[in-house]
């Protein structure tokens, strides 16, 4: 099976979510949030934990899970910023897609503060 392993920075509300999901998918977007941004480094999503969760709801945590390839073929890689803030830009509304497409559990790598 071949898989891309990707990172999520996520906040207390949206980890509540995933963990009410049994850490098997992200919730839906709100409608303020029309897509979806998994990334493809542990260290970005934990400089976003860091530096935007954080001062948003007081904590952020860094999310690693694995997505079919076949999914993400669909996909172009974004550049947001810097080279090495790679990300995939999914529509809110293929997020059922894509949590089927998620191989595993969503497992929490990093907690800030």
């Amino acid at each position: 099976m071949d898989v891309v392993t990707l990172w999520r920075p996520v906040g207390p509300d949206e980890l509540g979510l995933i963990r009410k999901a049994d850490m098997k998918a992200f919730p839906p977007r709100l409608l303020e949030q029309p897509i979806f941004y998994p990334v493809l480094s542990e260290d970005y999503a934990a400089k976003i934990a860091r530096d935007w969760n954080v001062s948003a709801s007081g904590s952020g945590f860094v999310t690693r899970f694995t997505v079919l390839r076949s999914f993400l073929d669909n996909y172009s890689i974004q550049k947001a910023g810097g080279s090495s803030h790679l990300e995939y830009w999914i529509p809110a509304e293929e997020m059922t897609a894509f949590n089927q497409a998620i191989v595993g559990k969503i497992e929490i790598v990093a907690q800030f503060p």
